[in-house]
This record gives structure tokens, sequence and C-alpha cells, in this order.
């Protein structure tokens, strides 16, 4: 009897294994069509599709929300993709729309000039200005403009810290300087000079000097709440990038925290913001947790099903 019930167990395994290995090779569009397949998109709704925060083509704007009727308006996340500032679309995001709006989530997922054309500054230009057409149009999605958390993963982490730690990115936008309730990084590089991978040298290698590229030149006091989250095994942007960034904010007076998830690499952090995989709780937990703890949804995530 137990060969019998371990084989249905193993096979379940295996599958999981080749879906996650598939996601990792395949790249992000592939993990939301398996988000969507296994997940479904019960208690969501897409309310904009290809909108313009700007006059440029990668300035582009998809909004996830929840799907049931709102008691008041809802928290905000605005999530900004990585892909080494040379690749990513907002429109393979959506699965971590999915997942916020579950939440009780207003997402909106911006995209922004990439390499060539997106060397620094712009891809800080573009985030900002995409945090000022959220703030202009939160309320048409039911969003609350009071509430607002920025997110980002990777070159996505750096855009979203670097706008909230230096002043001028918002202040040119009309951005209030805080306006921004809290920030997560997820596997960001913050303090990463001298410029040795192919994608930092096109992004930043024009820069002089290169320290005003990084984030951990900005750190301060009154700078908004964030989370880093890393993980341990995460060999394309070493976890010392948010060691670095946490001990500068901590000294200089701001709140910080921390988390290291044991065993999680660099696209893990994707990963693990879909289904099937966000039966593992350890990322998802702690950055709800934060959220609630700065003014964010308190309600659980509900977890769709088909």
């Amino acid at each position: 009897m137990g060969w019998i019930l371990l084989i249905p167990a193993l096979l379940a395994l295996g599958l999981f294994a080749t879906w996650r290995y598939a996601v990792a090779t395949g790249g992000v569009g592939l993990l939301d069509r398996v988000d969507r397949m296994v997940g479904g998109t019960d208690g969501t709704r897409v309310a904009l599709m290809g909108g313009r925060y700007g006059t440029l083509a990668a300035q582009r704007v998809d909004v996830i929300v929840p799907s049931g009727p709102a008691i008041a308006r809802r928290p905000v996340i605005v999530f900004v993709h990585g892909g080494g500032w040379n690749s990513g679309n907002p429109g393979d995001y959506h699965f971590l729309g999915r997942t916020f709006a579950r939440a009780g989530y207003v997402v909106v997922l911006p995209g922004y000039r990439l390499v060539p054309d997106g060397v620094w500054p712009h891809m800080l230009e573009d985030t900002a200005k995409a945090v000022a057409w959220t703030r202009d149009h939160a309320a048409t999605y039911g969003g609350d403009p009071d509430r607002v958390f920025l997110m980002g993963q990777s070159a996505g982490a750096y855009n979203t810290v670097m706008v909230a730690l230096e002043r001028q990115w918002l202040g040119r936008e009309g951005v209030a300087d805080h306006f921004i309730k809290g920030v997560v990084g997820l596997s960001g590089p913050y303090d990463f000079l001298p410029f040795t991978t192919p994608s930092a040298k096109a992004a930043f290698g024009g820069v002089v000097p290169p320290a005003i590229t990084q984030p951990v030149r900005y750190a301060r006091g009154d700078a908004p709440p964030m989370l880093l989250l890393t993980g341990d095994a995460d060999e394309t942007v070493k976890p010392r990038n948010t060691a670095s960034l946490a001990a500068i904010l901590h000294a200089a007076g701001s709140v910080v925290e921390t988390v290291v998830i044991p065993g999680v690499d660099h696209k893990d952090t994707v990963i693990k913001l879909a289904q099937p995989f966000l039966r593992d709780r350890r990322e998802l937990d702690p950055v709800l947790a934060f959220l609630a703890r700065h003014g964010g949804a308190s309600a659980p995530v509900q977890t769709a099903r088909r």
C-alpha cells in the first residue's frame, strides 16, 4: 500500500521539478502561462492592458485588480520587472498581478526603456514617471493614491530602490517626498561596483563617476521603509548587495528589514510568486506581512480554485 501511495507523489514531484526547470529556462512568459493554467484567473481581472504613461514605446502599463466589490479603495503595488535592463515585458508578469490582486492590491505593471535606449538614467526617469502616473490614475482602478508601494525584482529592484532613495527622480515628476509608503526589493543589485557583467556595462558603463549609479550612495534616515529579500544561492546578484544596503540604511536610522531564504537562487524570487510554486510561502508571507505593517492589505491571499 505504501508503494502505491508513493508512486503518485513521486510523479507529482517530478512534474513540479519539470515545470520549474521549464520556467527557469523558458522565460517569464512561460511562468505566466503556467500560473494561468494551474491557478486560473479567479478573483482577478485585467483592468488595463497596454496603457500609456508616456509617449515613448516602452512607456506602457498594465493594471491587474481584484475582481470583487471593494468597500474602500485598495492599496497599490507598482511592480517593476527585471531582465538586466535589456529585456522584459510587463505583459509577462500578469501572474504577479494576480497573486497580489488576490491579496487585496491594485497592481500596476509598467515597462521602461531597455538597453540600448535604456542606458542610465533612463530606467530611473521612466520608473519615476510610472509612479507619477499611478498617483494620478490609481483611483480610476479602485486604488488608494495615499497607499502606494514599490516592488521590483533584480534590475527592477534597482530601479525602485533608486527612485525611492534619490529624491531627484520622483521630484522631477512632482511626486511628494513621502508619497511612497514602502519598497520591496527582490534580489536587487544595490552595491555592484565595479561593473563586471555585460548587462551592467551596457547600462552604466558610460557614467562618470560610476559611483553615482549606486543605491548605497543615497541611503538616508528618512527613506521609505524597505524590505530587501534575496536567496543565499543567488550567483547572479550576490546577497552581499542586500546586506550592504541594509547595513547602510540601518546606520542612517531608516526602517529596513531583510529576508535571506536558504536554497533560493536569482530566478526563484520570481518563480515563487506564481502557481504552483506559491506553495512555498517563504517569500510571499514576509512580503505581505511587511506591506500590511506599513498600510497595505491585511486580508490573506485567496488562492484561486478551478
